[in-house]
């Protein structure tokens, strides 16, 4: 049920599983793991089976984090990246 307030209509937050980033990007499952444990991306839930769920923004990160691996080094992304979350 979509909740509606006056004008307003509250539309559910899309989440994405890692095989739906895995088929939408093209990188691996591990890569996703991996940018995951490095903290470059952030789950922002887990099904009721323990499963990571993403949410839209994760796909502008991913195209960023592919923007920046052209000139930098992971641990430079990683502190590029931490220095923009942090502004």
């Amino acid at each position: 049920m979509v909740k509606a307030t006056a004008d307003k209509v509250a539309i559910p937050p899309m989440h994405f599983r890692i095989g739906d980033i895995v088929r939408y990007t093209g990188l691996s499952r591990q890569t996703i793991h991996n940018y995951t444990t490095m903290g470059l991306i952030r789950e922002v839930d887990r099904t009721p089976g323990g499963h990571r769920l993403y949410d839209e923004s994760v796909f502008y990160r991913l195209h960023r984090i592919a923007q920046l691996k052209e000139s930098r080094s992971m641990d430079e992304i990683v502190r590029v990246l931490g220095r923009q979350e942090s502004d």
